[in-house]
């Protein structure tokens, strides 16, 4: 009878140190997800600001695209304008290239925690095959 008693004491130990070792797993990928997504999400968000500041210069190029015509009309032999036609270009690609950069972020598509959920499978096919490798 104690040796039953001693076995039960065991497997009681043994349930709780099993128990305790998941919610320590469990709670570490929780916080692997929320890093993942913290990760990408600034990524996101980098990209958002870069839109912005993409839509900013091209509001300014069609300030400068209109004053470059109104002054190019105005001046039709003289070359007036031809500062406002730089000016122009330079921000058209300061445009282009900010666009570009905020497209590729963006395009990133919504965050997930891709490394948490492998570990999870991995997880729990150890757990379903016993522990053994």
């Amino acid at each position: 009878m104690a040796a039953d008693d001693q076995k039960t004491s065991e497997l009681g130990v043994a349930v709780q140190q099993v128990s305790e070792k998941v919610s320590i797993l469990v709670r570490e990928e929780i916080e692997l997800a929320k890093a993942e997504v913290t990760t990408k999400v600034m990524g996101l968000a980098r990209g958002a600001v870069a839109a912005i500041i993409g839509a900013v210069f091209g509001f300014f190029v069609l300030i400068f695209a209109l004053l470059t015509l109104a002054w190019g009309l105005n001046s039709l032999l003289n070359s007036i304008w031809l500062g406002q036609a730089i000016t122009l270009v330079v921000l058209v690609v300061l445009m282009a290239v900010v666009l570009l950069f905020a497209v590729r972020k963006l395009k990133a598509g919504a965050p997930t925690p891709d490394m948490a959920i492998e570990e999870g499978k991995k997880i729990r096919t150890t757990i379903q095959s016993g522990g053994k490798q």
